[in-house]
């Protein structure tokens, strides 16, 4: 009970270091979940409507990548960002860029399995219609897309989730540097290590907070657009 109270009280009175943690992992994950969408989206839709030898391969090899292990991921992203990688005179390494380049790859995959299912399911249903209006193959992509922008909007949410409780590759690429590179996640790991409790379930309660209320919010926003498109 005291670690508790300690910990809301650290919350509501808006210490300073937990309000750096947060705005950080918020930057961090936002980012990453746009940039895994414009590139999950599309990817997605155009596997979908397209056919191709061994597309189901590229299907098969599309959903075991939902379960990518993120610090294999982090691996892959620190050799390629270290001095000796072949990205390394870009200077990325141990920066949030790094953080956000390894988060998307991590949910670009979620993304873009989930939009490829949801944009073949709309794609049986209007086939016909689509192929009688002689819609092309780029406009096929986006009228879906549009057409199923609500229910993609799970797929997102399902991106911002693994970004948002995602530690084992931010450490890696990050360093979780206090001050620079630590977010929610790493710094739980790394108070609760400390044996800073109240630090911890502070950045613990935030964090359940933040997925709450991004969700709830996804679906007011949802219902408010299906309620408004009729």
């Amino acid at each position: 009970m005291p670690d508790d109270f300690s910990a809301l009280q650290l919350v509501l009175s808006g210490d300073p270091a937990l309000l750096a943690i947060v705005r950080l992992s918020l930057i961090v994950s936002l980012s990453a979940v746009l940039c895994a969408a414009l590139i999950g989206i599309p990817l997605g839709a155009l596997i979908a409507l397209t056919r191709f030898p061994g597309r189901e391969a590229v299907i098969v090899a599309l959903n075991a990548m939902m379960g990518l292990p993120p610090v294999v991921v982090g691996l892959a992203i620190y050799l390629a960002l270290s001095r000796s990688g072949p990205l390394g005179a870009w200077g990325l390494l141990f920066t949030p860029q790094a953080m956000i380049i390894a988060q998307t790859v991590l949910i670009a995959p979620i993304i873009a399995a989930l939009t490829r299912q949801t944009i073949e399911d709309l794609w049986t249903e209007y086939r016909d219609e689509l192929a009688a209006m002689d819609v092309g193959p780029l406009r096929r992509i986006a009228t879906l897309i549009w057409d199923g922008r609500f229910s993609l909007v799970t797929a997102l949410l399902a991106g911002f989730g693994r970004a948002a409780a995602e530690v084992g590759a931010v450490i890696i690429v990050g360093g979780n540097i206090d001050g620079f590179t630590r977010t929610m996640t790493t710094a739980i790991a790394l108070e609760t290590s400390k044996g800073d409790l109240p630090l911890a379930i502070g950045l613990g309660m935030v964090l359940i907070a933040i997925v709450v209320a991004v969700n709830a919010a996804a679906w007011g926003l949802r219902r408010a657009g299906e309620r408004f498109a009729g």
